[in-house]
């Protein structure tokens, strides 16, 4: 998977499309993998250093290491860069002789303002950079290597969609169980628990944080998303949503469903919460209809958010949905609205290959939070559906 990265991430560089233009060189650092490590190394390297490392990929094709001396042979082992330099005291010699040798206009570096996943350089190893290179051009040509690892992440190839498809299907098959066994009077921690149960039975990590993984959430409270269960029941006559994913071969899903808790007598939900789930239903189907190579996330993101409001109900509090990889918030465009603190994401082209969720809610006073979260992959005509999508509430007796 790193060649097929690597290779992927020069032909990056050689697109005439990418911003900045004229970027040469893409500049990976690390140090101390352990404690703190930029993201994309385990996509190009697949593995950690001890010392301050260099992994420079250049637009010619021509891949170099500049690692510790201890850390030499582990780097070997891993067949992937044409030539391996290696340091006891210090790398700048070698750093020096391969930027002077290649000259490179401009040095993507990985930092980001609006894109976590972009922003792997710590502030730290920034200034030993700047150490090193005191004196010379080199720093006037440094440039944001977000346009490089948007693209590298976000684009998945057959192999990392068939890890998440498998990765969805494993969350979905758990989801039946939850329907079959959740009863009155369960607690939410009793349910997550209960997913958790299956989940370890299966062997698969979580997709994110475990006391948040699975988040489950029954009938009307003021609790927001990105929280852990809690003691609160699930009561007849109100609904409850739950939050999970699994991690399979480092891929995740990110999968949300709904279910309503049949009253004594009951064989449906009442109108209104059905007319609220189906809200939610028709809103990710036009979201869907929508997606294709090139149109813009706020785009996407507008068509559900409006048609939730013409329905009556409120906006939702969040984006559309976010990119699903080897994390389960991934990549950098977003279904997203205007606001300040999702920056320039919303704005950025969709491409294929790229991975969604599209995930609206709404809330129902008296019942509580009915939500669905599915997953998407942009194909080049539009897109594919990687989950089944939910088009009726799962119902408790």
């Amino acid at each position: 998977m790193e060649k097929e990265k690597i290779a992927q991430a020069v032909a990056i560089l050689n697109e005439g499309d990418l911003e900045p233009v004229d970027i040469e060189c893409w500049m990976v650092i690390d140090k101390e993998s352990e404690l703190i490590s930029d993201p994309i190394m385990d996509y190009i390297v697949g593995t950690g250093v001890t010392w301050l490392s260099f992994f420079m990929f250049f637009k010619t094709g021509e891949k170099y290491a500049i690692v510790g001396n201890l850390d030499i042979e582990k780097i070997k082992r891993l067949n992937l860069f044409d030539e391996i330099y290696t340091y006891k005291g210090s790398p700048k010699e070698d750093l020096l002789e391969l930027l002077q040798k290649h000259d490179p206009k401009k040095i993507a570096l990985d930092y980001s303002i609006d894109s976590p996943s972009a922003d792997g350089l710590t502030y730290g190893k920034y200034l030993s950079l700047l150490r090193l290179l005191e004196e010379t051009d080199f720093p006037n040509r440094f440039v944001s290597a977000e346009g490089i690892i948007s693209r590298l992440r976000g684009r998945k190839s057959p192999e990392e969609i068939n890890r998440i498809k498998k990765a969805v299907d494993i969350t979905l098959d758990i989801y039946d169980q939850v329907t079959v066994n959740a009863k009155p009077g369960m607690t939410e921690k009793e349910v997550a628990q209960f997913i958790t149960n299956q989940r370890l039975k299966l062997g698969f990590d979580s997709a994110w944080e475990e006391d948040q993984c699975p988040s489950v959430f029954a009938g009307p409270q003021e609790t927001g998303a990105h929280s852990g269960p809690t003691g609160q029941t699930l009561e007849k006559g109100q609904v409850f949503n739950i939050d999970f994913g699994v991690k399979y071969n480092k891929y995740c899903s990110d999968l949300q469903r709904t279910w309503y808790i049949l009253k004594d007598g009951e064989k449906e939900p009442p109108a209104e919460v059905l007319k609220g789930f189906d809200t939610i239903v028709e809103s990710i189907r036009l979201s869907f209809e929508a997606l294709k190579p090139g149109v813009k996330g706020i785009e996407i993101d507008t068509i559900a958010r409006d048609y939730i409001v013409s329905q009556g109900y409120k906006e939702y509090p969040h984006a559309l949905g976010h990119q699903v990889g080897r994390s389960a918030h991934d990549g950098s465009a977003l279904l997203a609205p205007s606001w300040e603190r999702y920056g320039n994401l919303p704005y950025i082209p969709l491409e294929e290959g790229q991975v969604f969720t599209i995930e609206p809610r709404l809330y129902l006073e008296k019942h509580g939070v009915v939500t669905i979260e599915e997953m998407v992959v942009i194909t080049k005509n539009g897109a594919e559906w990687l989950s089944k999508p939910q088009t009726e509430i799962y119902l408790v007796k």
